[in-house]
């Protein structure tokens, strides 16, 4: 059953695909983007550099029309021994109200799950921004990503769709104008911290990657660069 009616959201020349023989291995990224009334961003990003990392990174937007928490999906694995997996839904607001409608729901799938919630240290992060307390971020093995990681990935999934279906639009401009911003500050957080940079300038070139970075994965963040000349 198709649950949304997605139709492909361009992205910008030259960062869909991209190939690098840098490393040990030979790598390749590739890019999707989606996008449907309910969500204005569907992202997903596969690097397959062999045996040395495999990775996959999505991230689902809203529509400025809901006030819905973003889906943030990572699959991380390098040399088949250290395998990280984070799945979160991804506060764009910390008060109490925000988070018992939109954070708590997830509590029940977070206890099902305590072999994925290992309370690791976010090294990059503020685990108190834009990331909720009901997070999985796991260091596992290949087997569980298969079997365990996929269940929790499923559950994940299908309650972000039942609140998406239960959530009603926001029709205020004032309100809308407040989830434009919260989504572009998420952007440019995102983008100023985000360790996958140095991944990506590794195999790709620094150019390349800062591209990448503010024309694709969080576009509405502005570069530090430009920031500092304002």
């Amino acid at each position: 059953m198709q649950r949304f009616t997605l139709e492909s959201r361009p992205i910008p020349p030259g960062l869909e695909y991209q190939v690098s023989d840098r490393g040990r291995n030979p790598a390749t990224i590739q890019s999707w983007c989606y996008q449907c009334p309910q969500l204005r961003k569907i992202r997903y990003t596969y690097i397959d550099a062999g045996a040395s990392a495999q990775i996959l990174n999505s991230v689902i937007y809203p529509s400025h029309n809901y006030e819905l928490p973003l889906l943030g999906i990572d699959f991380l694995s390098f040399g088949q021994v250290k395998n990280l997996i984070v799945m979160d839904f991804q506060p764009l607001f910390q008060d109490e109200a925000y988070l018992k409608k939109y954070i708590h729901p997830l509590q029940t799938l977070h206890d099902k799950y305590p072999d994925l919630a290992q309370g690791l240290e976010m090294k990059f992060y503020d685990a108190n921004q834009y990331f909720s307390k009901y997070l999985l971020f796991a260091k596992t093995d290949a087997e569980t990503v298969k079997t365990r990681v996929f269940e929790a990935f499923k559950d994940y999934l299908n309650l972000y769709w039942q609140m998406l279906v239960q959530a009603k639009p926001l029709s205020d401009q004032s309100d809308i104008q407040r989830i434009v911003k919260a989504q572009k500050d998420y952007d440019q957080y995102s983008a100023d911290r985000d360790p996958a940079s140095g991944l990506f300038s590794s195999y790709f070139g620094h150019q390349w990657s800062e591209r990448f970075l503010h024309e694709f994965l969080f576009e509405d963040a502005v570069p530090l660069v430009a920031n500092a000349a304002k």
